[in-house]
């Protein structure tokens, strides 16, 4: 990683960090949540593009199933997609619709804090409301988003976080001091891919697996049958981006967004910290190490 520091005025290990995540469609966003449960600083839980609340209870159903029912959840703004959903049937009757005032969650975590570091996986729609009910925030948050692409597989569209709110990925550019950024560009590659026969199914779907590994694996069945016959990591290495792991060049950039919300570099756009590439077979052997930690956390529940 380069020596970029961004953000120092917010040491990481003393503030709050917040996932905010469109958990429920691609399974790469649970991998991260199972991640994250891992951290004493995860303190909040917030759904985008919401679909009719199911996100939302699907994280807490997780986290719950993780031993971090501390952590609240909190649904967040929808935003009228209901596809490629590949969570059904996972989530029990009894798990109750969360809370919906996204707003009021942060001010209980920031309260007394430092700062906020806020992980963005999905549009940054959620985060764009709370700046712009608590404009005052952005000078104490720390901001990790994984979005955009300077060479999308699709140039004629915008990467799908910034497509689905444009308005709200320009105000948070527009906002947020250096935020450190993830591009589809690094993500979306074959080294970056869980399949059926990746080492990380492996490991969740063995015999005996705790009950969040049989709900993850079940999650990835779905997604594998009905979607793709693979997923890409992409919020597990923004995870990892956010915790600031080696693996990760990172450079200073502008961007900026045209009316598509396409990224391109430009002299004149928003100063960010850019992830141009990774060391991904140091990632995979980071993540799997973070999943036996899960696993081995709920083993040892388990002996008392």
């Amino acid at each position: 990683m380069s020596g970029i520091e961004g953000n120092t005025h917010v040491e990481r290990k003393q503030v709050p960090l917040v996932v905010d995540t469109d958990l429920g469609g691609d399974p790469d966003d649970a991998i991260a949540l199972v991640v994250a449960a891992g951290l004493p600083e995860l303190a909040l839980v917030v759904t985008s593009d919401e679909h009719e609340g199911r996100r939302a209870r699907l994280a807490r159903h997780l986290l719950n199933l993780l031993g971090r029912s501390d952590v609240p959840v909190v649904a967040g703004r929808d935003l009228g997609n209901t596809k490629d959903w590949a969570a059904e049937g996972l989530v029990p009757d009894t798990v109750p619709a969360q809370p919906n005032d996204v707003v009021a969650a942060v001010d209980e975590i920031s309260a007394n804090a430092s700062g906020v570091r806020w992980l963005t996986l999905g549009p940054a729609s959620n985060l764009a409301d709370v700046l712009t009910a608590r404009p005052e925030l952005a000078e104490r948050l720390a901001l990790t988003v994984m979005c955009g692409a300077l060479a999308y597989r699709d140039p004629e569209r915008a990467e799908h976080n910034i497509r689905l709110d444009v308005s709200a990925a320009r105000g948070v550019f527009t906002t947020i001091r250096n935020p450190w950024l993830l591009p589809a560009d690094v993500t979306f590659t074959a080294a970056n891919e869980v399949t059926p026969d990746s080492p990380e199914y492996a490991l969740i779907s063995r015999p005996g697996a705790p009950t969040w590994a049989t709900l993850l694996t079940a999650h990835l069945d779905q997604w594998f049958a009905n979607f793709h016959p693979g997923t890409m990591l992409h919020d597990a290495l923004a995870l990892a981006l956010c915790m600031r792991r080696p693996f990760l060049d990172v450079v200073a950039r502008r961007i900026e967004l045209d009316d598509l919300g396409r990224m391109t570099v430009s002299d004149t756009g928003w100063p960010v910290s850019f992830t141009r590439g990774a060391d991904y077979a140091g990632f995979r052997l980071w993540l799997r190490s973070r999943l036996e930690r899960a696993l081995d956390r709920e083993t040892m529940s388990s002996l008392g």
